[in-house]
């Protein structure tokens, strides 16, 4: 017998009626940042933090140019934006994707599934990162530097 919760239901029903509207949160959060990130332009100093990797070694991080990347996405600029960072850029129709995926699963209550998540592929993806932060600080990958 499923364990039962306050109020007599079964405990599963409430974590899907709270569970369902996790991606819908999480995307209102997204679209709210992405909003303030493209009226806030992160070019101009003062306005966002530094990146602390970037501050403390001089060297840039997977990350840096996501905040200029935002931005230029949000006014149109699609070419500067993957000029800003590549990766991130590339890696944002996975992200739409993985996404849908969840909203789906959390409508029909059930766990997320995916080739995408199989562990060899986040290794693979790890891999991809370390190399990208690797070489957009050589000299011979400077076009990957923000």
């Amino acid at each position: 017998m499923a364990p039962l919760q306050s109020g007599g239901r079964p405990a599963a029903v409430a974590r899907h009626r709270t569970g369902r509207w996790a991606p819908y949160a999480v995307l209102a959060g997204v679209i709210g940042a992405a909003g303030y990130v493209s009226m806030v332009d992160p070019n101009r100093p003062g306005h966002y933090p530094t990146c602390p990797f970037l501050t403390l070694t001089g060297y840039y991080c997977p990350g840096c140019g996501s905040l200029r990347m935002i931005h230029a996405i949000g006014h149109g600029h699609l070419a500067e934006a993957f000029g800003r960072n590549p990766l991130a850029f590339a890696t944002l129709p996975l992200l739409a994707y993985l996404w849908v995926r969840w909203a789906s699963a959390a409508r029909e209550a059930e766990p997320v599934r995916s080739r995408i998540l199989h562990p060899a592929a986040i290794i693979g993806f790890t891999v991809v990162i370390l190399v990208f932060w690797v070489v957009r600080n050589l000299p011979v990958g400077r076009a990957l530097a923000p």
